[in-house]
């Protein structure tokens, strides 16, 4: 960590420790995203990939804004540069390529690829925060990692490559927008809820031109859609990321991202039941190696 930092204290510095406000808020956008995956998917049968994440996000940072005037917190902008890059990384990019990665990918495959993001946000954190990571952190990605593997299964006949690299490709784009957001957490005062509502109206912008510019299939308004928009505009593009933007304040980078690979595998889940995609024995053995190198990574070190 980077050492004078007033804003985050010793306790949330320590690998394996986290503030039981951090965790609960995790727990909530946990149980937001990973069902949103589902929402996503099914979705695509009414509208474009493009122009449903540039509705959703118009719809979110309202949202957002909105929720920063009743609250009487300042409206104004937040380092425009860092917060320009942030909502090129976090909007734009991460859900542009997700929501294409969709067409092709199973929600519950997807979500997992996504959720990727932790072992970019190792290197990045260490290079641009300081946060060196400790041995179990070490185990932990190892483990990860292999579970991840497990679930791609390279092998695989079926394999749908392109959609694979695409949901990477929005893990990538998550990790740079959460080392962003850390480091500009530590450089200046700044609230998440102003934070996420700044980056997300920047990386929205972008999101509107290219759903403008790009040609989809038309859209088919209907309750679905409507009630997708409201679930995403208010959950999971307001709400969600202001809790994760929460998370990455007080927790350090590293273990913020891996402890959020709680949410592809309540993704997983929400698929199953809900879309009937049903894991094969290696997708299941590789689900239960990531869910133990979450418990490795959240588990308290003793004092």
């Amino acid at each position: 960590m980077i050492r004078g930092s007033s804003s985050i204290d010793a306790s949330m510095q320590a690998p394996g420790t986290a503030p039981r406000s951090a965790l609960v808020a995790l727990a909530i956008l946990s149980l937001i995203w990973g069902v949103n995956w589902v929402v996503m998917k099914a979705v695509l049968a009414y509208v474009g990939p493009l122009t449903f994440s540039a509705l959703r996000y118009v719809f979110g940072t309202a949202v957002l804004f909105a929720v920063l005037g009743l609250r009487g917190e300042s409206l104004a902008p937040t380092p425009w540069r860092d917060t320009l890059a942030i909502g090129l990384a976090q909007t734009t990019g991460f859900q542009a390529l997700v929501q294409l990665a969709l067409i092709a990918g199973g929600a519950g495959k997807t979500a997992l690829l996504a959720y990727t993001m932790p072992f970019w946000v190792i290197p990045l954190a260490w290079l641009l925060l300081g946060e060196r990571p400790g041995a179990r952190q070490w185990a932990c990605i190892a483990l990860a990692a292999a579970g991840l593997a497990l679930i791609l299964d390279p092998g695989r006949a079926q394999m749908h490559w392109t959609s694979s690299l695409l949901a990477l490709g929005g893990g990538c784009a998550w990790a740079i927008g959460t080392v962003l957001s850390k480091r500009l957490f530590l450089r200046t005062r700044v609230s998440p809820l102003r934070l996420t509502a700044w980056q997300m109206a920047l990386g929205t912008a972008l999101l509107v031109l290219l759903a403008l510019v790009v040609p989809e299939r038309p859209t088919q308004w209907s309750a679905p859609l409507v009630g997708a928009l409201v679930y995403n505009g208010v959950l999971s593009s307001g709400l969600a990321w202001a809790l994760w933007l929460f998370v990455v304040q007080r927790l350090p980078a590293n273990v913020a991202g891996l402890a959020s690979l709680v949410t592809p595998l309540v993704g997983v889940l929400a698929a199953f039941v809900l879309l009937g995609e049903r894991p094969d024995a290696m997708e299941t053995a590789g689900i239960g190696v990531v869910a133990l190198a979450l418990f490795g990574i959240l588990r308290p070190t003793p004092r």
